[in-house]
């Protein structure tokens, strides 16, 4: 099976955890995370952009000058898209952006981008995480003794209030649970923390 270190809150090594193979450590697989990729992303789009074609926009009903004579081009409304206040030519319209992907695919992409972390050596795991207040500096401390620099994902086994408060103001840090996570979210943050109860739930679930 595949380990990683596990440390504690004071950035101290505290022994090895044992990460299941089928998770942590199989055939990583880009396609698969590329098209959850650009699932998430396309389906935050909202879709509701809309401008007008020639026919929709108010006016332009006569011709503007005849046909023949004038040495211009030939014309019939001043609605036309080539003239101010002319429609839009192939006018975008609400539609919805959604990709669908299976959920088997989407499970692989998981498990790719959780083996890939640990490939490039960017998951801490930690022995517990709990805070006697919700600081932000205490929060700060413990980041700083786990070497994190830039930005940090934090996956927590339940839900902690301090912790929660703890790290919400700090940039580039924020914290999931192991049925909130995705793709997106492990693949954008360069470490990815993770408690040692997380690891049994992740296991669990994407097993």
């Amino acid at each position: 099976m595949a380990k990683t270190a596990l440390y504690n809150t004071a950035g101290k090594e505290v022994g090895e955890i044992e990460l299941s193979d089928e998770i942590f450590a199989c055939d990583v697989n880009v396609a698969a995370m590329h098209l959850v990729v650009r699932s998430i992303l396309a389906n935050h789009r909202q879709g509701t952009q809309s401008t007008k074609t020639r026919t929709e926009v108010r006016g332009g009903g006569r011709k503007i000058y005849r046909q023949k004579g004038t040495g211009n081009a030939r014309h019939h409304s001043n609605r036309a898209p080539q003239f101010t206040h002319g429609g839009v030519v192939f006018a975008p319209k609400p539609r919805d952006y959604v990709v669908s992907v299976p959920r088997k695919v989407r499970r692989l992409a998981i498990k790719s981008a959780l083996t890939s972390k640990l490939t490039a050596g960017e998951i801490v795991a930690l022995e517990s995480l709990t805070l006697d207040a919700h600081k932000t500096k205490l929060m700060v401390d413990i980041l700083k003794n786990l070497g994190v620099e830039k930005k940090a994902l934090i996956v927590l086994d339940k839900q902690d209030v301090n912790v929660l408060l703890a790290a919400r103001n700090i940039p580039g840090v924020k914290t999931a649970y192991p049925n909130t996570l995705n793709v997106v979210d492990i693949l954008s943050y360069d470490k990815f923390i993770i408690t040692k109860d997380a690891v049994k739930i992740v296991e669990e679930v994407y097993a």
